[in-house]
């Protein structure tokens, strides 16, 4: 990628509950990406936020007493903060209730009135209230008329809408998706879309008739409120539609679940095209990727707040209390559903992932080169050799991998070739044995080397890791005698990957210190 610009987002998420697992970890893996573009040097845009105009959240208010919007001020403040409290490093938090969302859906859908895109027509149909979807007669047969989601019967509506043209948009949506292998990742999921494609397209509705004054009226029928998905795919663009940030755009990347793929697939690209060819709006090109990753399950079961195992904000705090949000943060990522398969959120799993990678490996070789470069070296690195190219490769190798892995979206492999590395950092230290070496003081400068090879190699891993481990990465730095990587990307700053990922950036006299082991073994309580 040469774009010097970076934009991810995040789904806005419905404000009719607090934020779970599905909310943390689609965020995580942003957060992740976004990460790793502002360390890569790239001016980068992370966006979330809340989706506020859903009828469902309107009834869950009055359930409760409250005004819609005084029930969605609750819920956008409780996701707010426990993104704040988890470390998230979003450049902006979207509301749909605000002003500036409004406005500007507002002057989209007259321009895609005004070109014939939108039209107001009369709709028949099967309708999933839980999920506020229209939903085709054939699918709706597949489902046996119940919600995917919810399970409750879909009901038959029929009412006055406004329509977008969908179906004038069937050809272009094939050849973007030929055209653009990622754009729609993973593969398999643009393959599903072109399938859906060639059953053929229908216009979709774009309103509903009333929803006691929640929600963006349609221009100049205030009887029709602008239907929750299509106001919800706009945010994306009223964000950076501004002066100081319209060159933001095009997402890099949308990340959602796969259950509104068909929304950002296919409606929100249609949607896009028609707005794009309106003069004034040619800057609006498509998304370069929608990545639709899948679900979690707990204990190998579908999650269920009756059966237990639902991954609520408590059970995360209770795991972050113990465990540390970097570990969290990893077992997310590296165990997390990028790909077809749901991940399996599993209590035994987390822990054996967490011991063998973070304190087994990770946490403890930090400690060893630290406490021998502290013991045998009075804490002070010579430059590491140019040759000794056993650590040397494997850096290379390492950061090459997890470069391209971080590129393609491959989160996991990314992190995973930087435990590679780390674990090839033991091996060297198991075949070297610098603590037999230093028995022997004619031996120091020979210790010295391997040492240096080895805090330069870990030195490269840990800026591999990063995006993903953020707080222990920082820590390990200042131990490795390079705490200005953190001090560079503080407060979003830009990193300079390409420089710190090049051998021989600690140079002699580097004074390496001892801590407290970053990841403790964790050991059941019998």
């Amino acid at each position: 990628m040469n774009r010097m610009q970076f934009y991810v987002t995040t789904p806005i998420y419905y404000v009719n509950d607090r934020a779970h697992i599905g909310h943390i970890y689609t965020t995580t893996i942003a957060d992740v990406v976004a990460r790793y573009h502002r360390l890569r040097g790239r001016d980068t845009f992370f966006l979330t936020g809340t989706d506020e105009h859903a009828a469902k959240v309107a009834d869950a208010a009055a359930e409760r007493g409250k005004t819609a919007q005084q029930w969605a001020d609750e819920n956008a403040a409780s996701f707010q903060e426990t993104f704040a409290r988890l470390g998230m490093s979003h450049d902006d938090f979207i509301r749909t209730s605000q002003d500036r969302h409004k406005q500007r859906v507002l002057r989209y859908v007259r321009e895609l009135l005004e070109c014939g895109d939108v039209y107001a027509g009369e709709y028949e149909g099967w309708y999933d209230a839980g999920q506020e979807e229209y939903i085709t007669e054939n699918k709706a047969r597949e489902l046996d008329y119940k919600s995917p989601i919810t399970g409750r019967p879909l009901v038959r509506k029929r009412e006055r809408n406004y329509f977008f043209r969908l179906s004038a948009y069937a050809d272009a949506l094939r050849q973007w998706l030929n055209d653009n292998p990622r754009a729609v990742l993973p593969e398999a999921r643009r393959n599903e879309v072109l399938g859906r494609l060639g059953e053929g397209l229908n216009d979709v509705p774009i309103s509903r008739t009333g929803t006691g004054g929640w929600g963006i009226s349609v221009p100049g029928d205030a009887e029709q409120t602008i239907y929750v998905w299509i106001d919800a795919l706009f945010n994306y663009l009223t964000t950076v539609d501004t002066d100081p940030r319209r060159h933001y755009w095009p997402a890099d990347v949308h990340f959602i679940g796969k259950d509104i793929l068909w929304f950002h697939a296919v409606i929100w690209p249609a949607v896009l095209m028609a707005l794009g060819r309106r003069p004034g709006f040619e800057w609006v090109k498509l998304p370069r990727c929608v990545y639709a990753h899948s679900f979690w399950i707990a204990e190998g079961m579908k999650m269920s707040k009756t059966m237990g195992n639902f991954i609520d904000l408590e059970k995360i705090d209770a795991y972050i209390a113990e465990f540390g949000l970097d570990a969290l943060r990893h077992f997310l990522t590296i165990e997390g559903p990028l790909g077809n398969t749901d991940g399996d959120f599993a209590h035994a799993r987390f822990i054996e992932i967490y011991n063998s990678e973070l304190a087994n490996t990770l946490g403890n070789c930090i400690s060893r080169v630290c406490n021998m470069a502290g013991r045998y070296l009075d804490g002070a690195l010579p430059a590491a050799p140019e040759d000794g190219a056993e650590c040397r490769e494997a850096a290379d190798r390492a950061a090459a991998a997890a470069v391209e892995h971080y590129e393609a979206l491959a989160l996991d492999r990314a992190g995973e070739s930087a435990i590679e590395l780390v674990r090839a950092v033991d091996a060297y230290i198991e075949r070297t044995q610098p603590f037999k070496l230093a028995r022997d003081p004619a031996k120091k400068d020979e210790v010295g080397a391997i040492l240096a090879r080895c805090a330069e190699a870990l030195r490269i891993a840990t800026v591999l890791l990063w995006p993903i481990l953020p707080n222990k990465m920082a820590e390990a730095w200042a131990r490795l005698g390079c705490a200005d990587y953190a001090a560079a990307l503080t407060d979003r700053g830009r990193g300079r990957l390409d420089d710190w990922l090049a051998w021989g950036q600690l140079p002699e006299g580097t004074r390496i210190t001892q801590g407290p082991a970053l990841f403790p073994r964790h050991q059941e309580a019998k």
